[in-house]
């Protein structure tokens, strides 16, 4: 039964390279089909499934030989191990799907703001509509706790912004206010603090080993997404554990 959720994920994964690769430039994800960017041959079937064609072809187009890159494995490996880890957690239920949509998300969002420095408006906002639909029918979150988390976690963003004179961008904000739809305010409140506690460390440790110099921007949404990540799947645990000190 997990292998079900696994390769589910693998698939999704396989789709998520396409919106990775289209979304920033403004293209359709349902069409054309799939082809090479260097020598425009439509991808077959077989070329084309999760993580094995890309070992099978070894990372080259099969027509020309243009390297394959490293992004479409790892995404469809991180999608599938995700979505296996949530349904770990959460079983056969409505919360797993309500999951595995942020997750996939996430996933888009990172490898999107990696690349381009960007957080898509076409996944940020029909997911906060989303996350607050998913709150009628899911068990987690209530949608007045949505409604409240997609107010706390854009309006903090808005104020840094406001105060700050254009320190976090606006993708950010929409970032964070999809997460507090899906998560609730408390949950979306831990997201945004594991985002700023890992994010921090990864700055300076850049700083430190000299990668990035202290004018330089680091992508925020890769680190939004680690915390949304860890909060969906292991958030409870994590609350219940902290008050448990008190």
């Amino acid at each position: 039964m997990m292998a079900v959720p696994l390769v589910f994920g693998l698939v999704l994964g396989s789709f998520l390279n396409v919106v990775i690769a289209r979304v920033p430039e403004g293209r359709s994800v349902w069409a054309p089909r799939s082809a090479c960017p260097g020598c425009s041959t439509p991808i077959a079937w077989y070329d084309n499934i999760p993580i094995f064609s890309f070992l099978a072809l070894r990372g080259r187009c099969r027509a020309c030989g243009m390297a394959i890159p490293w992004r479409y494995p790892v995404v469809e490996a991180a999608t599938g191990v995700a979505f296996l880890l949530a349904y770990h957690q959460l079983g056969p239920a409505a919360d797993f799907l309500i999951a595995a949509a942020l997750l996939a998300a996430l996933i888009a969002i990172t490898a999107i703001d990696l690349q381009h420095q960007i957080i898509p408006d076409v996944i940020t906002l029909p997911g906060i509509v989303v996350g607050v639909a998913a709150s009628l029918v899911g068990g987690r979150v209530t949608w007045i706790e949505s409604v409240i988390g997609a107010a706390v976690g854009g309006g903090i963003f808005l104020v840094i912004i406001l105060v700050s004179g254009g320190g976090m961008g606006g993708g950010d904000m929409k970032l964070g206010a999809m997460l507090g739809a899906f998560l609730g305010w408390k949950l979306g409140l831990l997201a945004l603090l594991l985002s700023v506690l890992s994010g921090g460390a990864v700055a300076i440790a850049l700083l430190a080993l000299g990668r990035k110099g202290r004018k330089e921007a680091i992508p925020f949404g890769p680190f939004m997404a680690l915390g949304g990540a860890v909060a969906v799947l292991w958030g409870d645990r994590l609350l219940a554990w902290y008050l448990s000190r008190f």
